[in-house]
């Protein structure tokens, strides 16, 4: 009995992507090269059906284990993520130290990192600048 498949979609299509690029852990820089220009490949479409959506999905997560054991990231400092939010909503630190209640002063001496956030500053802040507290929790 034949499986009824959607209109445009080939059901040997997953099997293709395999066959170009199998689904293995990236362990060399070549191999991240080949599976970045393929996920872009696919990014790049609009009309993606769901056999190719469920592969990117998988290959970006190969993507994303190599790249975090080769090529880590140190955390971002307080001062980091404080100053890329108040980079990305286009406010001052006034606009963050009245929305916040968190005195100017205290928000340049993070801003110079002469000072870390405390837990009541990292809530303040998360609700002003409408993220979770876990953005802050990657800082060194």
């Amino acid at each position: 009995m034949k499986t009824a498949h959607k209109p445009g979609e080939r059901p040997d299509l997953y099997m293709d992507l395999v066959r170009r690029l199998p689904l293995r852990p990236i362990r060399t820089e070549a191999q991240l090269d080949r599976a970045i220009a393929l996920a872009d490949e696919l990014l790049d479409r609009n009309d993606l059906g769901r056999d190719e959506r469920d592969y990117l999905d998988v290959l970006g997560d190969l993507i994303e284990r190599y790249e975090a054991e080769a090529h880590p990231m140190p955390p971002a400092t307080d001062a980091e993520v404080l100053a890329h939010l108040i980079e990305a909503r286009g406010v001052s630190q006034a606009d963050v130290a009245r929305g916040t209640g968190i005195a100017e002063s205290t928000l340049s001496e993070v801003l110079a990192g002469k000072r870390s956030l405390n837990r009541t500053h990292i809530g303040k802040l998360s609700r002003f600048f409408n993220v979770g507290p876990s953005a802050f929790q990657f800082t060194g």
